[in-house]
């Protein structure tokens, strides 16, 4: 009766889909778990992942676009890192959600133990105790 829903906030939804559609990409997601530790090289990074420097640029731009990371020149160098805590934790809630889906289904199914066993057979009523049908005329 007393709870209260939150507001939709539209812009901030925006924001979010946006973040978790540039997190989606397998190459996204790698280097935001690589940035989320230290601060690294472009080239580093695409050491780390086997691909073209200019590639890792396209999709750190992606990622500084939805505002995951930051980087700084150094000489020649720009180095990357993760713009705080959350985004490491935003990785963390993902692979949360990714196990917690393959392990538990939720308030749409039964928790796993329910799940495993097995229902127990329905009692036998003897032949004499049951009703009998009326022979057709």
């Amino acid at each position: 009766m007393g709870a209260q829903v939150e507001a939709w906030d539209s812009a901030a939804a925006d924001r979010a889909i946006a973040v978790l559609k540039a997190v989606a990409d397998p190459t996204r997601y790698r280097l935001l778990w690589a940035l989320s530790r230290q601060e690294l090289p472009v080239g580093s990074l695409a050491d780390m992942l086997g691909a073209h420097v200019a590639a890792v640029s396209q999709h750190l731009a992606k990622l500084r676009t939805a505002g995951l990371v930051e980087s700084r020149r150094d000489g020649t160098r720009i180095y990357y890192r993760a713009v705080g805590p959350h985004v490491r934790g935003l990785l963390e809630e993902a692979a949360l959600a990714a196990n917690a889906s393959f392990e538990d289904p939720g308030p749409t199914g039964p928790p796993a133990a329910a799940r495993t066993r097995t229902a127990p057979a329905p009692a036998r009523v003897p032949a004499t105790t049951r009703a009998r049908r009326p022979l057709a005329e």
